[in-house]
């Protein structure tokens, strides 16, 4: 029976029963991964940690945290950020939450991690800099935050294929071109004299071709850590995720990768996509790859879609709707548990006004007198809203939190454009 428009369905009890019942039976994941690369710079670095431990309101549960970070102009900024981004990430979520308000409290965590991981080694004066995507997951929901051209792709049971990163070169990201011009840097070709001009877009000074990475310190703070951020739940049919450097997406479409894997186990798949770039353009950079399967304990198998039904190269750009946005129509279907991805986060903003402004509830799990980058205790009266000198008139007032510390405030003002940075020239050319 069809309901009106903006009524609710009435689902039957026994459904309701049904997936209760299912709900507290769903285990958690079984999460297997595997990783190989071919080194030509020797600048390529990962971070797998998995089964990590924590205590929360509500017991003790685990989660995994895979990291891959492209460094360019030298290894550092890739060395320190795998040594130090999970902590300064951790250290940004409040103690004694539950796990879903722990997961909530991951967006903002990491954007803060991200910054603070930026901000701290720059303050060590090296010239480095890395690409990071970062993947955290903790039971059927994977977080996600990138910085740079590496990506993270997922193949879900149903045979979808989803980018849960963005891509930062400037190249092929019109809106942070707008940015970067707008906060006074410039974006164009490396000019070879004589009015030519040759290779991907680029932004002066400092040459590098990513709009947003960690370290960078040379080239201008409009080079901002800030991530996008996408956060999905799986259905217990589960998935596959590939992260992987540019190495491997130069080369080949996401499409390309998953089917080339089809089948094999993680390790065998991670080292099956390294080969396959290969084979297309050769050991031109550093290919790196990690695969990791999301699946139900009992199954011995990485999940296997059906074929695809849309053309090669042609992938869903959107997410499936949620249930409550689906279509009206009832039917025996719908009450069977959908082997689909949902939603729950994205946010790619590159304003800290935006992204450390979260919404209640959530807003109501940071602590109000913290630095909600750096962590560090403001007194009342001395840290500075995250929306000062904000063009929004709703929210220029002096005591409207989240707040900075002193340290943190310059840092916002100077990826924002309001100081200046380094020089740099426009016939230098970046190494990414």
């Amino acid at each position: 029976m069809l309901s009106k428009s903006g009524d609710h369905h009435t689902v039957p009890l026994s459904v309701l029963l049904k997936r209760e019942l299912a709900n507290e039976k769903l285990e958690n994941p079984e999460i297997l991964h595997g990783q190989a690369s071919q080194s030509k710079k020797g600048e390529d670095f990962t971070f797998l940690k998995t089964e990590c431990q924590r205590v929360l309101g509500d017991g003790v549960t685990t989660y995994s945290v895979f990291g891959l970070f492209d460094g360019h102009n030298g290894s550092a900024a890739a060395i320190y950020s795998k040594e130090n981004l999970l902590n300064n990430v951790l250290s940004a979520i409040p103690p004694d939450l539950n796990r879903d308000e722990w997961v909530a409290a991951l967006p903002r965590a990491l954007v803060a991690g991200f910054v603070k991981t930026d901000k701290d080694f720059q303050e060590r004066a090296q010239t480095s800099g890395t690409t990071v995507t970062f993947v955290i997951i903790d039971g059927w929901v994977v977080t996600v935050a990138s910085v740079g051209d590496s990506r993270c792709i997922l193949e879900s049971a149903e045979g979808g294929i989803y980018y849960l990163s963005a891509d930062h070169r400037l190249e092929c990201n019109e809106e942070e071109r707008e940015r970067i011009t707008s906060s006074g840097g410039e974006v164009g070709r490396l000019n070879t004299g004589g009015g030519t001009e040759i290779g991907p877009l680029r932004c002066w000074p400092g040459g590098l071709c990513l709009s947003r990475s960690i370290g960078d310190m040379d080239v201008g703070e409009f080079i901002v850590p800030v991530p996008y951020v996408k956060q999905v739940k799986l259905s217990s049919a589960g998935g596959r995720l590939i992260i992987s450097s540019d190495g491997v997406w130069d080369a080949i479409s996401a499409e390309t990768a998953f089917e080339c894997c089809r089948g094999m186990p993680v390790d065998a798949a991670a080292s099956q996509i390294v080969k396959e770039a290969l084979s297309v353009k050769g050991l031109r950079d550093d290919t790196t790859c990690i695969v990791i399967d999301i699946q139900l304990p009992e199954k011995p198998n990485p999940p296997q879609p059906p074929p695809k039904k849309q053309g090669k190269g042609v992938f869903k750009a959107m997410f499936r709707r949620k249930p409550s946005e689906a279509s009206s129509q009832i039917d025996k279907e719908e009450y069977c548990e959908p082997d689909v991805v949902e939603e729950l986060f994205e946010e790619g903003s590159a304003a800290l006004s935006e992204r450390l402004d979260s919404k209640y509830p959530i807003c109501n799990i940071f602590k109000l007198f913290m630095c909600a980058v750096c962590q560090v205790e403001i007194k009342p009266g001395e840290g500075v809203s995250v929306h000062a000198g904000s063009s929004d008139s709703r929210k220029v007032r002096p005591w409207d939190g989240p707040f900075l510390c002193s340290s943190c405030q310059e840092k916002k003002e100077a990826m924002e454009g309001k100081r200046p940075s380094g020089d740099g020239s426009r016939y230098s050319s970046g190494s990414e």
